[in-house]
C-alpha cells in the first residue's frame, strides 16, 4: 500500500522521489493501533521538515494518516512515513517547497512464535560517514552500497568507522555494545535511533556514550544492533571479533524493550 497524503500516488508523483531523492522519514511497527516510540517517530519527522524543508509539519496530520492506511489491518507491519515534495525538481530545488506525507506499508518482519529467535548478526566494518547523519534521509545510496559489498563477501551488512577505526552505526540500525553488564553506545556522529532512545532511557545509568573503536572489539563482551523494525538483535561478530550470539544480557535486552508500552495511534 502506498498512499500520498490519503490518496494512492501516481508515477508522476513518485518520479520526483526516485529521480530527486530529496527527503526524509521514519520507520515504525504498528501492531493494535500502537507504535513504541510514537512520540519519537513523530518528533524526528517535524524536526527533519524543518532542517530538510524550512517547514512545519503537523504531527496530528501523520498519526491520522497512519490510522487511515491501517484500516482494516490487524498483523503487524512496518509502516514508513515519507516526507518529500513532488514539484522540486533539481534545477529549482531552492523554491519555497510544499512537504507532503507518502505512506507505505509492509509486513512486519517477525518470525513465527515457535521459529528460533534470529541468528546474531556477523558485519564487516567500512570507512563511512552518511550525509548529515542526524538525519533519516532518503539519500542512502552510500550506505547500501557498503552494504551490498558486505552481503556479497559473506556478511550480513555493513557497520561504519571513521579512519581512526572509530565504530558510529550500521547501514539502518544503531550498535550497543556490552561490557560488565553495562552497554556503551557509540559517541560517533550517527541517527540517533528511536529503538536507541527508549532503551537508553529504559537502562539509565547502566548505559553511557563514549568512544568506540575496532580496536576495542576484542575487550567487550557483546554487540547488538538496534532498529524499530526489528527491534533488538545480537550482534555474533564484526569482521574478525566474535561474541555469543545468544548473550544472556541481549536476550534480557530484548525483553526489557519488548516491555516498554507501545503508545496509541
Amino acid at each position: 500500500m502506498a498512499e500520498l497524503d490519503g490518496v494512492a500516488i501516481d508515477v508522476d508523483q513518485l518520479e520526483a522521489l526516485a529521480l530527486v531523492n530529496y527527503g526524509h522519514f521514519t520507520s515504525m511497527e504498528v501492531a493494535d493501533g500502537r507504535v513504541r516510540g510514537l512520540s519519537l517517530h513523530l518528533e524526528r519527522l517535524v524536526r527533519d521538515c524543518r532542517q530538510l524543508f524550512d517547514a512545519e509539519l503537523d504531527p496530528d496530520r501523520v498519526r491520522h494518516l497512519i490510522r487511515r492506511a491501517m484500516a482494516g489491518t490487524t498483523a503487524p507491519v512496518v509502516v514508513r512515513v515519507t516526507v518529500f515534495d513532488p514539484d522540486l525538481r533539481l534545477g529549482r530545488l531552492g523554491a519555497d517547497a510544499v512537504p507532503r506525507l507518502l505512506v507505505t506499508t509492509r509486513p512486519a518482519p517477525r518470525p513465527a512464535a515457535a521459529a528460533a529467535a534470529p541468528p546474531g548478526l556477523r558485519l564487516r566494518s567500512a570507512c563511512y560517514r552518511r550525509d548529515l547523519p542526524e538525519v533519516k534521509h532518503v539519500g542512502l545510496f552510500g550506505a547500501l552500497r557498503l552494504r551490498r559489498a558486505a552481503q556479497r563477501a559473506g556478511y550480513d551488512d555493513a557497520v561504519f568507522t571513521d579512519a581512526g577505526g572509530v565504530l558510529s552505526e550500521a547501514t539502518t540500525s544503531n550498535l550497543g555494545f556490552v561490557t560488565g553488564g553495562r552497554v556503551l553506545w557509540p559517541s560517533a556522529e550517527c541517527l540517533p535511533g528511536v529503538t536507541m532512545r527508549l532503551i537508553d532511557q529504559e537502562l539509565g545509568a547502566d548505559a553511557t556514550t563514549t568512544a568506540v573503536t575496532l580496536a576495542d572489539l576484542p575487550h567487550l563482551d557483546g554487540a547488538f544492533a538496534t532498529n524499530a523494525a526489528t527491534g533488538v538483535r545480537p550482534v555474533a561478530a564484526i569482521d574478525d571479533v566474535r561474541w555469543p550470539g545468544d548473550h544472556p544480557f541481549t536476550r534480557a535486552l530484548v525483553r526489557r524493550y519488548e516491555a516498554i508500552p507501545p503508545e496509541p495511534l
